[in-house]
């Protein structure tokens, strides 16, 4: 009786079955990688440059630069999600991305071309936006309103940033020229610097540069935070758990350590002795430079990177230092940046011990395209962030007063009256 009963099972079973579509699903070692790499690049975003920032200023400043930070990362993780990833990632023009991602509306389940879900893109994403809109405070410490930041970093964010990001990575008019950039060499640190130097130019020097940082012991803490956050940023960038994102980190510190020595080189041929603060200054040049083409180097490639990286930025920086009040960040992330996106062609090279370039890219072509997206996302940086910041200042001055400078900001503007936005 048992038999009978099961027959119809067993005959439908027997039947031909219909071929079941193959549903493709994020790879959950690849979701949870990215995840984790978001996460460092928020812990540089935030303490790291809050603490980096707050130790090179007076002491009487360092609760304002601190506030900065935390506001320009708000403002600038919801203008990420309003509109800056569509303009940057969703289908549209070679200049722009279109309409269809705003509010985050139509992320997909998987990123197309990828193992993760686009959520999990968006967020390694909206780090690195953060991350971009925070290093520029430094250039521009101590004499800016916190109600200005407010409103530039918007401004900033979807003329400046998300335009360029579409540009090389969303797949825009540089990088069907031919520009590449691993991880933000240029997209990130040469954009956010050459953008902190038309802002520091706009600003003006402080009324009185002579006061030194108030803790370098914080400074170096912040900078060290920022030095293992950017591993974040290289290891996310290979988009996965894989080999290429191990390889990307081990050479983000190679360089960034062949980039401490460098500078603590020169400060000792130049002025007698190696600072304390210089050491770290070298490392963010080096992860600055490596940042371009980190997966794409070998051991020594990425070495001689941060070296030459570090050896440009100091003599940069001391060329700069006497003209441009900027606190090195134009220099650092700027100049790192710089170096490494046209070091690149060469690094990549087998011979260089690198992965070596398709067959229809030669390195002429590769240098000229290299130099020809370095100019202009310099230029559009000075230019873009130049035109947000004069709007701005229409509506709200970006200096603060002669007498609240005078006084510190953390009174000015964070005294028992809270911020001033006028």
């Amino acid at each position: 009786m048992r038999l009978f009963a099961a027959l119809p099972v067993l005959a439908a079973i027997a039947l031909p079955q219909p071929a079941l579509a193959q549903v493709a699903v994020a790879d959950s070692g690849d979701t949870g990688w990215m995840i984790l790499c978001a996460l460092l690049i928020l812990l540089a975003a935030l303490p790291g440059l809050m603490l980096r920032h707050a130790g090179r200023v007076n002491v009487r400043n360092a609760l304002s630069v601190s506030a900065q930070g935390a506001a320009v990362a708000a403002i600038a993780a919801l203008t990420w999600a309003i509109a800056g990833y569509s303009i940057a990632y969703a289908p549209g023009s070679p200049w722009l991305g279109g309409g269809g991602n705003l509010l985050l509306a139509n992320l997909a389940a998987l990123r197309d071309g990828l193992t993760v879900p686009e959520s999990a893109f968006v967020l390694f994403q909206l780090g690195l936006a953060m991350l971009a809109a925070c290093l520029m405070i430094g250039a521009v410490a101590e004499r800016t309103r916190v109600g200005w930041w407010i409103a530039f970093t918007p401004l900033w964010i979807l003329l400046v940033y998300a335009p360029v990001v579409h540009a090389i990575w969303g797949g825009g008019w540089l990088a069907d020229l031919g520009v590449m950039d691993f991880a933000g060499g240029l997209v990130l640190h040469a954009t956010a610097g050459f953008s902190a130097l038309a802002l520091a130019l706009i600003a003006g020097a402080r009324r009185d540069a002579s006061d030194p940082g108030h803790a370098p012991l914080i400074s170096m803490a912040g900078g060290a935070l920022l030095w293992v956050g950017l591993s974040g940023a290289v290891g996310g960038w290979a988009l996965g758990a894989t080999d290429d994102a191990a390889t990307a980190i081990l050479n983000h510190m190679f360089a960034a350590c062949a980039a401490a020595l460098g500078w603590a080189l020169i400060d000792r041929l130049l002025g007698g002795k190696a600072r304390a603060t210089g050491i770290l200054s070298g490392a963010l040049a080096g992860t600055a430079a490596i940042s371009a083409c980190a997966a794409l180097v070998g051991t020594g490639g990425a070495m001689l990177i941060g070296v030459t990286a570090a050896l440009v930025a100091r003599i940069g920086w001391g060329m700069v230092s006497g003209k441009v009040d900027d606190s090195a960040v134009f220099a650092i992330h700027g100049i790192g940046g710089l170096i490494g996106t046209m070091l690149l062609p060469i690094f990549v090279l087998p011979l260089m011990g690198g992965v070596g370039f398709d067959a229809n890219i030669t390195l002429t072509g590769a240098l000229t395209s290299q130099a020809i997206g370095l100019v202009v996302v310099a230029l559009w940086a000075m230019v873009g962030s130049a035109i947000a910041a004069l709007i701005v200042s229409v509506a709200i001055p970006m200096r603060v007063g002669a007498q609240a400078e005078s006084d510190g900001l953390d009174i000015s503007e964070h005294g028992q009256q809270g911020w001033d936005f006028r």
